[in-house]
């Protein structure tokens, strides 16, 4: 097989990526690519064959860190220090790939992103076009809300009783992110020539009740939904000391849960993995102890 190149190799999704490639045996060590801005992040991965490069998509020689790639997984960054940074990395990649002539471009998306509401989706959206305007052959997955993102949350509120959303009566089919990076993999090991979509969601789309529902089935603790407008949400949020720039970012969250932009629940996971995607109730049981704190 030609050499799989995973960028962000050192974060969570990208380590899981490359664990369930070693794990497939369908692609040997050595066809494995691991980048990532600081490569002495990824020695364990050299100490089993994979091999590792620079990849930094703020850098202008970002072409040669692709060459000899045939398929190119491009995780979306984490940068949002300013307006535009991380649309411009990801064209860049997208730009670079071509000049290297790497034969497939995959891409970590999110859910409906021309019309969601979160406030980075732009990214998203300006990325999958810049693809599909590239000419390259590409498969583009758009990833449900991770099931590990309610950690940011739930601990909090059971320690305090309440939780605080303006999600509404709104819908989110949480991925674990184990289940996205094997649908990932999957996908990244399989033979592929028409352009495609996935969304890598949970089976089912819940409300925040129902959530909350779960989680005081599993831990045995009282936990009040409460429900705000975004402006009462956002007015505890900066009287608890979130960061006022971090305060809108957070609020889009709701806000688009609440006009159903996370309401989209696939079997795409078990279709690229082979294997059905964890329901909530079974993630939950399994963190107990995180939930807890």
């Amino acid at each position: 097989m030609s050499k799989i190149l995973v960028s962000g190799a050192s974060g969570h999704l990208g380590r899981l990526i490359i664990q369930n490639l070693l794990e497939s045996g369908k692609v040997a060590p050595a066809d494995i690519v691991a980048g990532s801005r600081d490569t002495t992040k990824l020695a364990d991965l050299a100490a089993k064959g994979v091999e590792t490069r620079r990849v930094d998509f703020d850098d202008a020689n970002l072409a040669a860190a692709f060459s000899g790639i045939d398929r190119l997984l491009v995780i979306s960054t984490d940068v949002l220090d300013r307006p535009g940074h991380r649309i411009g990395q990801h064209r860049a990649a997208v730009a670079a790939a071509k000049a290297a002539g790497v034969g497939r471009i995959y891409y970590t998306s999110m859910i409906n992103p021309e019309t969601s509401l979160v406030s980075f989706a732009p990214d998203h959206a300006g990325t999958e076009q810049a693809i599909r305007e590239s000419g390259l052959a590409y498969t583009i997955f758009r990833n449900a809300w991770y099931m590990e993102n309610l950690f940011m949350s739930l601990p909090h509120a059971l320690a305090s009783g309440s939780w605080y959303t303006s999600a509404g009566k709104g819908r989110n089919a949480h991925a674990a992110r184990a289940d996205i990076a094997g649908a990932i993999a999957g996908a990244l090991v399989s033979e592929a020539s028409a352009n495609a979509v996935y969304n890598l969601t949970g089976p089912a789309a819940l409300t925040t009740d129902e959530i909350a529902a779960l989680v005081r089935e599993v831990t045995g603790k009282s936990l009040a939904v409460v429900h705000l407008t975004d402006e009462q949400l956002a007015g505890g949020m900066k009287a608890a000391g979130v960061p006022e720039p971090f305060v809108p970012v957070l609020i889009s969250f709701d806000a688009n849960a609440r006009e159903g932009g996370f309401d989209v629940a696939t079997k795409d996971i078990e279709t690229l993995s082979g294997k059905a995607s964890q329901d909530l109730k079974s993630f939950l049981v399994t963190n107990k102890a995180t939930l807890l704190g």
